[in-house]
């Protein structure tokens, strides 16, 4: 079993500050646990430079150098893409409740487009279904920046982000993302989704705790076998590891999948992996997360009842953005 790539690496630490920095916006009290008291201002296009005639080169000497942008993504694909990102300081510290554009170029600075407005996304969900290790952890990442990307081909492109803070507009420096495939790589949107076997309650004599570290294991993500029901009924299939995750994002998405599974009911099957064989790190990769071809942790996919994947998510994601994709295989 391979070990996980460079590509990894950088991502899951890209994800790592992204949580660590999700800390330090506020705390974690009970009154603060709904999305609607973590909802942020949502960023206007017209509120930001235009790109008519202009290179980055000129955004650049607009507009000061201030934030760091750290993307939760680490692959896009031709054509509109979410990409999910933090905003930190000089301190690491991220930022949050500012208002937030993307622009893409090239990266020579040539093809400037934009501006792509972000919304902040709530990773928090309801007390009941909060893991142990989401409510005591307290780097737990609790919201994410989302903006939808029209990249317009494949290659490199550069991502610059532009916030207001203060009352004034600052920038990032550019952040070079690969678009395209490079070698075979996870199933896209419109791709049949791989069928494997995932092990369930029953399967191992009703030990969670094998297959399951988050605390206390949930069996409601154990019942169902992926083989038994891909190409049948729609399904949620969360690669996730909540114990042993590198980004720290990993018990917060699975949260999130149980919060969604009680409001979908038996319509949508819901599936939580786990990512290392007998969940022990210096084991490898379990044979799914093999099939699935995956770079990093977590992943989602969103399955129709033909077993083709209508939606994916790198990283995190919220109760929202989950909601409306399970509505579109339903």
């Amino acid at each position: 079993m391979r070990s996980p790539s460079r590509r990894s690496v950088v991502c899951c630490a890209a994800l790592a500050a992204l949580a660590a920095g999700a800390a330090a916006c506020g705390s974690q009290d009970e009154e603060e646990t709904t999305p609607a008291a973590l909802a942020m201002p949502t960023a206007k296009a017209q509120d930001f430079p235009s790109t008519t005639g202009r290179s980055l080169a000129d955004l650049q000497s607009m507009i000061p150098e201030g934030p760091v942008l750290s993307p939760t993504v680490s692959l896009v694909e031709r054509g509109t893409s979410r990409v999910g990102f933090g905003l930190f300081d000089t301190a690491r510290k991220q930022l949050g409740g500012a208002p937030v554009a993307l622009y893409l170029s090239r990266t020579d600075g040539s093809s400037l487009r934009g501006p792509f407005p972000a919304r902040s996304e709530s990773l928090t969900v309801k007390p009941q279904f909060r893991s142990r290790q989401t409510a005591q952890d307290p780097d737990a990442a609790n919201h994410v920046y989302v903006a939808d990307l029209a990249f317009p081909s494949r290659g490199s492109w550069a991502v610059t982000a532009v916030a207001r803070l203060d009352g004034r507009l600052v920038r990032t420096s550019p952040t070079a993302m690969r678009v395209g495939r490079t070698g075979s790589g996870p199933p896209q949107v419109g791709d049949r989704a791989p069928r494997v076997h995932t092990p369930t309650f029953e399967d191992v004599a009703g030990d969670l705790e094998s297959i399951d570290t988050r605390v206390p294991p949930l069996r409601s993500l154990h019942d169902t076998d992926l083989a038994d029901v891909l190409g049948k009924e729609p399904v949620v299939l969360v690669f996730a590891t909540p114990q042993l995750c590198q980004s720290r994002v990993c018990g917060p998405v699975v949260d999130v999948a149980a919060q969604v599974q009680q409001r979908a009911g038996d319509d949508v099957r819901f599936v939580h992996m786990e990512i290392y064989r007998d969940n022990d790190l210096s084991k490898g990769f379990r044979p799914q997360v093999a099939a699935y071809r995956l770079p990093t942790e977590p992943w989602t996919f969103v399955i129709d009842r033909r077993g083709i994947v209508r939606e994916r998510f790198e990283g995190a994601f919220s109760v929202a953005e989950l909601e409306r994709a399970v509505e579109r295989v339903r």
